[in-house]
């Protein structure tokens, strides 16, 4: 079940012969792709890090700071394929970011922080 956690990364991946084969903007492609999977790789580190810590404050810092960090650097390179490729390349880059932004929301969302299908227990406290 590692696979669906990680469905984000295999879209941008199998995208690529599409993009090669139809003559899209390849620049923007790898762009996007690149910022997609090194901030992707970067919030598993991070997500690693705050898991390990045992200070709350710490660990909710962590998180907060990846995902900002995480939005920064994907708009980031949006903005660079944009100026750097053209209103095409800009377009790509934002439109695979945007799919693989869907799917790993969505894929979250189902694994629920990696655990598929499993529901949280309930402790509920009976009445003495």
């Amino acid at each position: 079940m590692v696979a669906i956690r990680y469905l984000d990364v295999c879209l941008v991946l199998a995208t690529a012969p599409f993009v090669l084969a139809a003559g899209l903007p390849t620049f923007g492609y790898l762009v996007g792709a690149c910022a997609w999977l090194l901030t992707r790789a970067g919030m598993a580190l991070v997500h690693e890090r705050a898991l390990r810590t045992g200070d709350p404050k710490v660990k909710a810092g962590l998180q907060v700071a990846g995902m900002m960090g995480r939005v920064w650097l994907v708009v980031l390179a949006v903005i660079l394929a944009r100026y750097a490729g053209g209103r095409d390349d800009g377009i790509m880059a934002a439109g695979l970011v945007l799919a693989a932004f869907t799917v790993y929301f969505v894929m979250s969302l189902v694994t629920r922080g990696g655990r598929v299908g499993k529901a949280e227990p309930v402790i509920r406290s009976s009445p003495s």
